[in-house]
């Protein structure tokens, strides 16, 4: 191992690193079963859902693998939120277009997933990518990690937490910091969820913040394993409140699992299922567009994730670059392909990497930790379906929180600087999309630089990139 990740130079040991990848996991699980109700929108168990399902987890594993053995970073990854409700979309209307199932409308989108994939090698490898890295003035770097952890929180306080209504009718977005106060009022209780619903709030707001404040509390007694043990004290907390409180089972869904993996549903589905002929029925035009698109949200996705996590664990240089930068965006775009391959929307590198890197993991141990468990949970995706999203919340506020501290990193008397910063920390939060953050703080840049006769600051990629966002938010969305 030590030959392998360079342990000690990195400041890290084996138990260290398989708790940090183990609370990666944790606080990602959710996209296990998520990502094939969004990408298919059909009940689990039918063959689709069971191909994405099975999908999911094997893309992920291999990516991240990727990542643990080119990179040596402690990076997850899985198919990213936002991309596969995009896709999700795209799928719908081929299938409108063209008059055809969902089904075969889902493989020839796949084919853009496949494209966008190979695109990505070929940058990474010529390192093109890396160049595009470099365009990112540093000002805007710096702020990456602290807007990260703005969208953290927001998603802990808010779309990563649900209340139920009368009759189990999910309402969302359920945000706590606007609709938990006062929610036990008798005026509000007379409202259409009924007690049971804010009930189930009150439970899985407290849940949350316990989760949170026993997090702190060990951190600030220099455990390391504080995220993974907060996240297994709110789930136990969440459990007994289910249990006692609701009156319902938490555990009752294991009972009719399957643990099988559905191997022949994904083979005769999504496995190399490719439609190309599908997708250029819908128009050239139109398909190069959505590649395009595709590919921009995910690489500056994927960068900004690299960046701001690298940032917060101490990985970067003075000038904001990472060691193995290439490798790591490589690792990305295999698992892209793979993600493609066995039938699965853009395989990135995952935010919520960070709870990882905060418990202590540096090295691909870490990532090839996470590895293994989502290859296990081809086999036992309904233990981890059974962490409540309360406990996973605990742990993304704490990030979030600690990714702030990045702030300090930023000089608030450049108002070249501070502008930009201040207005992906706004935007990433709001649109949910890292690279729709990095992209409007590019244009501010690139804008105030222009117009403040600083011109020659301005790099070549830096208008490029400026311009490539500018056309992509007002063309596609």
């Amino acid at each position: 191992m030590e030959n392998l990740f360079k342990l000690k130079e990195n400041g890290t040991d084996v138990r260290t690193e398989i708790l940090a990848g183990l609370t990666t996991f944790m606080t990602m699980a959710y996209i296990i079963a998520l990502n094939p109700n969004l990408l298919t929108g059909f009940a689990v168990g039918t063959p689709l859902w069971n191909g994405v399902f099975l999908a999911t987890c094997i893309a992920s594993a291999i990516g991240t693998a990727c990542m643990a053995f080119l990179a040596n970073k402690p990076f997850v990854m899985a198919p990213g939120m936002g991309l596969n409700s995009f896709f999700a979309v795209v799928a719908g209307n081929i299938a409108a277009i063209r008059g055809v199932a969902y089904e075969n409308a889902f493989q020839a989108g796949l084919v853009i997933i496949l494209i966008e994939g190979i695109v990505f090698i070929v940058l990474s490898v010529f390192n093109i990518r890396e160049k595009i890295v470099d365009a990112i003035p540093l000002g805007v770097r710096l702020g990456i990690g602290p807007a990260i952890g703005l969208m953290l929180m927001n998603i802990g306080l808010g779309s990563n937490v649900g209340i139920y209504a009368a009759g189990n009718e999910f309402q969302s977005p359920f945000y706590v910091m606007r609709d938990f106060f006062g929610a036990m009022t008798p005026s509000v209780l007379q409202g259409g969820m009924g007690n049971e619903g804010y009930v189930q709030m009150v439970v899985t707001v407290v849940t949350m913040f316990v989760g949170l404040f026993v997090i702190i509390l060990l951190a600030k007694k220099g455990i390391k394993a504080a995220v993974l043990l907060g996240m297994l004290v709110a789930s136990v907390l969440y459990w007994i409140c289910d249990a006692t409180i609701l009156g319902q089972n938490p555990f009752a869904s294991l009972a009719t699992a399957s643990f099988v993996p559905p191997v022949a549903d994904m083979m005769s589905t999504t496995f190399f299922k490719f439609d190309f002929a599908g997708l250029f029925d819908i128009g050239i035009f139109t398909a190069v567009t959505l590649i395009i698109t595709f590919c921009m949200i995910d690489m500056f996705d994927t960068i900004g994730t690299l960046v701001g996590t690298a940032s917060r664990a101490g990985m970067v240089d003075k000038e904001g670059n990472m060691p193995n930068m290439k490798e790591a965006l490589l690792s990305d775009a295999v698992g892209t392909v793979c993600g493609a391959c066995t039938g699965t929307s853009t395989v990135t590198t995952f935010v919520e990497s960070a709870s990882g890197v905060e418990a202590g993991g540096r090295t691909g141990l870490t990532a090839l930790t996470a590895a293994v468990v989502f290859l296990a949970c081809t086999f036992i995706a309904p233990i981890a379906a059974i962490i409540p999203a309360a406990a996973t919340s605990s742990a993304l506020i704490y990030v979030g929180i600690l990714m702030l501290q990045g702030l300090r990193n930023v000089d608030f008397e450049d108002i070249d600087q501070i502008v930009p910063v201040f207005i992906m920390l706004l935007a990433m939060p709001i649109s949910g999309s890292i690279g729709h953050g990095i992209g409007l703080a590019m244009i501010c840049y690139t804008v105030i630089k222009a117009f403040s006769g600083k011109m020659k600051e301005i790099s070549a990629l830096t208008w490029i990139i400026s311009i490539l966002f500018l056309i992509k938010f007002f063309v596609v969305v």
